[in-house]
């Protein structure tokens, strides 16, 4: 899942994105009101984390602005703005929730969690490919009781492969679950990630396999498939 996190100032937007991230969400990260604006029409987020004082304009108008253009990502406003009036004004505008500055990573985390949960899409928790079951809340696939030891990009593939199961993933969709805007890819990185996770089920019995596509990419598919 994919967050955008709109922050300008650079250390704390770090530190949230750092966070996030290691809680298993691919982040993007943009310091001004234009460029989050943009991305934001571009990609398809499952949440926004927004600060309401950015360089270029106020963090209102970003949201203002994607809601009349019918994007109903959840949003988090994250402010110093701790006054009764900030927060009418923000909920007003269209946001799902409001977070005072100084806060706990942990609460902004579990926030997050709860507005994906709310939000009008179902979330899955859950997804079963042949004897793999991929728990998105944890972060951990399992073959019966035995974990699967995947690092976080691999994890990230494997969930991109699962959601679309039976249908093919290109290398710059398994890039764009994994990579943020700001972090630079390569083929070559994609089809490493690939091999491993390829390696690990295979050492597993009743994993689906995933095959290769030439030209096309990858795709997930039951074990007894050729």
């Amino acid at each position: 899942m994919r967050v955008l996190v709109i922050e300008d100032n650079a250390e704390l937007g770090a530190a949230i994105s750092r966070g996030l991230r290691s809680g298993g969400l691919t982040v993007d990260l943009f310091g001004t009101a234009e460029e989050a604006g943009e991305a934001w029409r571009l990609a398809s987020y499952s949440a926004v984390v927004l600060d309401l004082m950015l360089p270029d304009g106020s963090g209102l108008d970003v949201l203002r602005s994607a809601r009349r253009e019918g994007l109903s990502t959840p949003v988090l406003i994250l402010t110093a703005l701790d006054g009764i009036a900030d927060r009418i004004a923000g909920l007003d505008a269209g946001a799902d929730d409001y977070l005072t500055k100084p806060f706990h990573s942990d609460e902004l985390a579990a926030r997050i969690r709860a507005l994906m949960r709310r939000s009008k899409l179902p979330l899955v928790r859950e997804i079963e490919a042949g004897g793999l079951l991929i728990d998105l809340d944890a972060r951990i696939a399992r073959s019966g009781s035995e974990a699967l030891s995947l690092s976080r990009s691999e994890f990230l593939a494997l969930e991109c492969l699962a959601r679309n199961q039976g249908r093919t993933c290109s290398k710059e969709t398994i890039a764009n679950a994994i990579y943020g805007f700001e972090e630079d890819w390569s083929e070559g990185a994609i089809e490493l990630h690939v091999h491993r996770l390829r390696r690990k089920l295979s050492a597993q019995p009743n994993m689906p396999k995933i095959k290769s596509l030439r030209g096309l990419g990858y795709m997930l598919v039951p074990d007894r498939e050729d």
